[in-house]
């Protein structure tokens, strides 16, 4: 019988968590065993193949030399239970996927920085929060994602007002929208995918499902 990978999924700790169920179906239909990490479900790293960062609250502003504003959602808790597993999956050089707040998060724990707030930046982008696909994004060619997913436009959901201002250290931007905010990320050297939308949410799309289907993969050899 062939040993399926146990991914590691992040996220908030509440009961029903429509990210959470959407992210484990897909690895369940890509051949995987999602196993939930919050702070309220543990898991030990040495029996964890891969990470999905997962999307939710605003990262704390303290860890990017942001402003502290305080009417932004933040929590505290689960930014260090984070920050801890990002570093872990980093050290152990294990596939590495961060979704919306989660491939902020990524970024900053590699030293890069947040727009805070990108809706006075929008001029051609359609922004309005969903889960549908509504916005348009380029993707670099010769890119990991270009590969994984076959192709260099997208049309993907949008449930962010921040995203990446200055890329951490060797991360490089691979996807931007109409307004040139970047929609995506890939490590220069390891197997790291950021991406500033929900692909759990789209899997009836073949190139969003491609996504958690490259990770399985990526567990076992990498290739694609």
């Amino acid at each position: 019988m062939v040993k399926r990978p146990r991914i590691g999924v992040s996220g908030n700790a509440k009961r029903w968590s429509p990210s959470w169920w959407c992210t484990a179906l897909a690895l369940r239909l890509a051949g995987a065993i999602p196993a939930r990490i919050s702070v309220r479900h543990s898991q030990n790293i040495e029996l964890i193949d891969a990470l999905i960062v997962g999307g939710g609250d605003d990262i704390n502003p303290e860890y990017y030399k942001g402003e502290i504003n305080n009417n932004v959602k933040i929590d505290i808790k689960r930014d260090q239970l984070e920050i801890d597993w990002i570093k872990k999956a980093l050290n152990k050089t294990i596939p590495l996927i961060g979704i919306c707040r989660g491939a902020q998060l990524i970024n900053v724990v590699l030293g890069g920085s947040l727009f805070q707030d990108i809706r006075s930046l929008r001029q051609h982008t359609y922004n309005r929060p969903g889960l549908l696909p509504t916005k348009q994004v380029q993707v670099s060619k010769g890119s990991l994602l270009a590969s994984i997913s076959n192709k260099r436009h997208l049309l993907v959901n949008s449930l962010h007002h921040q995203a990446i201002r200055v890329t951490g250290a060797n991360l490089k931007v691979v996807g931007w929208d109409l307004d040139n905010i970047t929609q995506a990320i890939e490590s220069k050297e390891d197997k790291v995918i950021g991406l500033q939308w929900h692909p759990e949410y789209l899997i009836y799309l073949p190139s969003q499902f491609a996504i958690f289907r490259w990770l399985v993969k990526c567990t076992k050899s990498c290739t694609f």
